[in-house]
């Protein structure tokens, strides 16, 4: 939204409130991003500030871990703040259905965002969007740009050249060819299954119909996936089943392995810790000139609290978060978090600008457990980490892992019976 437009909003607010706002109104941000606050204080807040005289905000997170519990505490006490940083799909639509957050969809800035980024933050069928998207984490493959000059590999499209690649380092013997373990599991899904999956199930397409029990998991779209993993064991190196999730991101940043399989949050970490070129690319297709899809993972959201006392202020900062300004100071200065609004932002850090650059390529889709699928027992997001860890290590076949993950959903969710 321009400064004129947002100016405007602004101007009737204060002919129509009462004589409170004729003071300067506090709007607080609850958070867990704390790690976020010297960003929010030397730069967010005071260019909203600077274009919004009148209107001051606070941004005062909690502890990650804590974040949840602290937050349910204070909407329960009436003393939570007036924004809410909201996390993806089901915490926050609880909070919206317990009249904790406003429905924000009569707000014109929520035209700016696809389907997909507010997807994360509405209702299961779409007629109430609770948080304005601010940002998404994409998966693909970091490599080593050094190693690849060195070996002589050229950085792969397709499926074959993949492997072609995976195998040339196996054989030059330099480097790990790729760097990752199964230990901590949620890797092998995260970074493993959905990052390679959506090519196969076509991204919204495939997510939406098991969601509708249109399709299944013992479908050929989403048991191919974890065959094509049951190659990747013998390219992640002596030990990789007690191989932790900080290891893996050490072995790469060391120089030692030539691939990394990643989302773009690891990007300000290995800036910092690399001394090598690094590059980056998208999950390959099977056949060169097939549709693309990437997993462009809504992540952050931020929504207004239904009993704020300040609805009219809260509204024109949630407008200027769904603007190209606070779009390109997000996320120039948190590289890997992806602004969501479809204003396309200028992003300084090559790999930054690598990744979401794939947005103009590829079709774009969110992790196929997180919205909905999960909310039983047994869990279908834990099943799935299980389940791409026995595809890597080859203890189970892909056929009997899609079996066993689809008998656990169909015996709690209705429209897979």
């Amino acid at each position: 939204m321009k400064r004129t437009t947002l100016a405007a909003l602004l101007m009737g607010t204060t002919l129509t409130a009462t004589g409170a706002m004729a003071q300067d109104v506090t709007l607080t941000i609850e958070s867990w991003r704390n790690d976020d606050l010297t960003l929010w204080q030397d730069k967010i807040i005071p260019a909203f500030e600077a274009a919004n005289p009148g209107i001051k905000v606070k941004f005062t997170p909690s502890a990650p871990t804590e974040y949840n519990a602290v937050l349910n505490s204070k909407l329960d006490a009436g003393s939570a703040g007036d924004l809410i940083t909201c996390r993806p799909f089901d915490a926050s639509l609880a909070l919206f259905e317990a009249g904790h957050l406003a429905d924000l969809d009569d707000m014109d800035a929520m035209n700016n965002f696809s389907s997909v980024a507010k997807s994360a933050w509405q209702n299961d069928d779409g007629s109430a969007s609770f948080c304005v998207p601010m940002a998404s984490v994409i998966h693909g493959f970091i490599y080593n740009a050094d190693a690849f000059k060195e070996v002589g590999v050229e950085v792969p499209t397709t499926e074959a050249e993949f492997f072609a690649a995976l195998e040339a380092f196996k054989a030059d013997g330099s480097y790990i060819p790729m760097a990752m373990g199964t230990n901590d599991q949620w890797e092998a899904a995260t970074m493993g299954y959905n990052n390679i999956g959506p090519n196969y199930w076509k991204g919204e397409e495939g997510r939406r119909a098991l969601i509708a029990g249109e399709q299944k998991l013992t479908d050929e779209a989403w048991v191919a996936p974890y065959a094509t993993l049951a190659k990747w064991g013998e390219y992640l190196g002596m030990g990789y089943e007690a191989q932790t999730y900080p290891d893996s991101q050490n072995l790469f940043t060391l120089g030692r392995a030539a691939i990394y399989p990643a989302g773009s949050w690891e990007i300000t970490g290995f800036n910092a810790q690399a001394d090598f070129e690094m590059g980056a690319f998208k999950a390959p297709v099977q056949n060169a000139g097939d549709t693309c899809y990437i997993s462009d993972h809504t992540d952050i959201g931020i929504g207004m609290n239904a009993n704020t006392a300040n609805p009219e202020a809260a509204k024109a900062f949630l407008s200027w978060v769904a603007s190209p300004e606070f779009a390109s100071i997000f996320g120039n200065a948190l590289p890997g978090f992806f602004p969501l609004s479809n204003t396309p932002v200028e992003l300084e850090d090559p790999l930054a600008k690598e990744f979401v650059s794939w947005r103009g390529e590829c079709e774009s889709t969110i992790r196929s457990t997180y919205q909905i699928l999960s909310r039983g027992t047994p869990n279908l997001e834990n099943d799935t980490w299980g389940a791409s860890v026995a595809a890597i290590k080859g203890t189970e076949t892909p056929e009997a892992l899609g079996a066993k993950l689809q008998n656990g959903l169909a015996s709690w969710y209705a429209p897979q019976q």
